[in-house]
């Protein structure tokens, strides 16, 4: 008889299958909760957030756009750039908006193939305040896919700011693992708690 517990070897993901190429857009992370009642709350990274203690203002535009926000987006935990005007880059922008990092939840139509969050968001009164982040590349993993976008990025701007010229860099999501990989354009990919 033995004490030792079985533990298998997890399987092996495929390198060689689908990524979406985002651009990283430097703000601050947050996300809208919305519950099956259609309550709405909002998180930072690190915690529930509230227009009391709130995080560059997001808590209180979520609060002030619920209803919007519940229509559009429905029910579930959805994560996202708080980005604009005083966070970060600022992007040259004189207002705040919210990207959603899930571009294909965003776009995907419901069983009539008509409605989605960016239709329903195009017919509310913030569509020019809540969008997804912007697709650069959809498709088999490529090194040079990857390359492709971090050099037009370098050229041309910001997707998400036109003529903003300092973009960030980009994120890569894995479709087979489900992973968010990043590369910045300033090439200062060590974590922050890793030395220097």
């Amino acid at each position: 008889m033995t004490d030792f517990e079985f533990t298998p070897w997890p399987k092996t993901a495929r390198l060689f299958r689908d990524v979406v190429i985002t651009e990283k857009i430097d703000g601050t992370n947050a996300a809208v909760h919305i519950d099956d009642a259609g309550r709405v709350a909002a998180q930072s990274r690190n915690r529930i957030i509230t227009p009391e203690s709130d995080n560059f203002g997001f808590a209180t535009w979520v609060h002030e756009h619920a209803a919007d926000l519940a229509c559009i987006l429905g029910p579930g935990l959805h994560f996202g750039e708080w980005w604009g005007r005083g966070i970060q880059r600022g992007y040259g922008l004189e207002s705040k908006r919210f990207s959603l990092f899930n571009t294909d939840r965003w776009f995907k139509t419901g069983p009539d193939g008509l409605d989605s969050m960016s239709t329903r968001a195009g017919l509310s009164g913030i569509a020019d305040q809540i969008s997804a982040v912007p697709v650069l590349y959809h498709g088999p993993f490529s090194e040079g896919a990857i390359l492709w976008a971090l050099q037009n990025l370098e050229s041309d701007g910001s997707f998400a700011a036109p003529g903003f010229m300092n973009p960030e860099g980009i994120c890569v999501f894995h479709t087979q693992t489900r992973s968010v990989f990043k590369v910045t354009l300033d090439h200062n990919d060590a974590g922050k708690w890793e030395a220097a």
